[in-house]
């Protein structure tokens, strides 16, 4: 943190504008250099100002120049932006500028975050809320970014934790100092606090994966024999051609892969080879994959030609992670079609019978598996869900100890589990806690 970082903020190219941040301790001198003689913007202020290369005093632009003082700032260290004209030439001139400075040096990916959490401007959460939302491409994932990124899930955990903290301080207190004469119901008071915690650091996990699913997308394969319209479906949900459609059995040997945004929820669908005995060996790797996708994805499309008899291989698909559909409807006989299986949904990609309903249907199952629970905030990582549940497991550890020493010991625990969960782990505040509230040292 003793040195001063310079980086681009924005993508270097043809733009209308180029963002350049500095940050450290000789970030006053660095904003000085480039503005030779011209005054510096007054604090938290944008200021229009020709930018001079040190060295010669020749113009390097003339860009809105912010000056942002520590430590009311992101990095919470001597800040500076510089919004230049956007353009390769503007901001390699401008970087080539900081670049000859002594005591500045390009940024490493992250760093201005990582300093804006060594400084406890943000917690290890909203730092990961910063990385989503700039990667955010649909709309859920974007309000999910904000969310966590304005403090939902930080607070959360962090609320936890201060519960925990006091519990940890009672039980030591009883633990270090019976003198001071403490409530017999003291150890139930305690009891409760700790179930409480634990059935609200369960209903947090029981959330079905939606917000480690929502940050990685929806899962869709659409499965099937050979030629049912596995590849026609996929470039109708598409609008494009992703797929080679043909008549010949097995032209698709590989998983074929696009990203859609269906009602505002990143879906991936993937199109797969027609499942099938083969000798191949190119089009046998290619129906291995097919079901590896078929047994990872979040719904499976399994998709049988109504005017055929369904193949076994596809039938066993069908569970409650599936959706039958039947294919190629318009050149079916007309009547009833008793070999199609019960429930499936008829469609014709040559017609477009059926594929509104059928967009419908998927939009229905994505919203239901993604939309966060009313009230709570995501968990977004796996790295979040490990820790509440070390720290739920730590409870319930607690709660069966009758020796108050291991009591305490299962709370420590829990509390460090929790702490990980924001980047904020304090042995210390458990004494703060003590003498706070029990006055102990007087």
């Amino acid at each position: 943190m003793s040195e001063t970082i310079y980086a681009p903020s924005t993508l270097i190219g043809r733009s209308g504008v180029t963002v350049v941040r500095i940050s450290g301790p000789d970030t006053h001198a660095a904003l000085s250099a480039l503005l030779g003689i011209a005054p510096m913007p007054a604090p938290r202020r944008a200021s229009l100002r020709p930018l001079l290369s040190p060295e010669d005093g020749s113009p390097l632009d003339r860009a809105v120049v912010l000056w942002l003082p520590g430590p009311a700032s992101f990095t919470g260290e001597d800040m500076a932006e510089l919004h230049l004209h956007g353009g390769r030439a503007v901001a390699q001139a401008v970087l080539g500028a900081l670049a000859r400075l002594p005591g500045l040096r390009l940024a490493e990916p992250g760093e201005f975050a990582r300093r804006a959490f060594d400084a406890g401007r943000l917690d290890l959460t909203e730092v990961e809320a910063i990385a989503d939302l700039v990667s955010a491409e649909t709309e859920a994932q974007r309000r999910q970014a904000l969310r966590q990124m304005e403090g939902a899930l930080g607070a959360l955990v962090e609320g936890w934790r201060e519960r925990l903290i006091g519990a940890l301080a009672q039980v030591e207190a009883v633990l270090d100092f019976p003198e001071e004469g403490l409530p017999d119901a003291l150890e139930r008071e305690i009891a409760r606090g700790i179930g409480a915690l634990q059935t609200e650091i369960g209903r947090e996990l029981d959330d079905r994966r939606r917000g480690e699913r929502l940050r990685a997308g929806y899962s869709v394969a659409i499965l099937g024999a050979p030629n049912v319209g596995k590849s026609s479906l996929l470039n109708w949900l598409a609008r494009r051609d992703a797929a080679i459609v043909s008549t010949v059995a097995g032209t698709t040997r590989d998983v074929i892969e696009v990203d859609l945004d269906l009602g505002g929820y990143p879906v991936a669908v993937a199109d797969t080879a027609g499942l099938r005995d083969s000798d191949d060996p190119v089009e046998s790797e290619g129906i291995r994959r097919a079901r590896a996708r078929a047994a990872a994805a979040d719904l499976k499309l399994v998709l049988f030609e109504a005017s055929a008899r369904p193949d076994p291989v596809s039938l066993a698909l069908l569970d409650d992670r599936a959706v039958p559909i039947a294919t190629k409807i318009d050149l079916a006989p007309s009547g009833p079609h008793p070999s199609i299986p019960s429930g499936a949904l008829e469609v014709s990609v040559a017609t477009g019978v059926g594929l509104d309903r059928l967009l419908q249907l998927l939009e229905e199952k994505v919203r239901d598996s993604l939309a966060p629970a009313a009230g709570a905030p995501a968990l977004t990582r796996a790295r979040h869900r490990q820790a509440l549940e070390e720290a739920r497991a730590e409870l319930a550890e607690a709660t069966r100890q009758n020796e108050l020493e291991l009591r305490a010991e299962n709370l420590r625990l829990a509390t460090r589990a929790l702490g990980r969960v924001t980047g904020r782990i304090e042995v210390e505040e458990v004494l703060d806690r003590l003498f706070r509230e029990f006055c102990i040292g007087k």
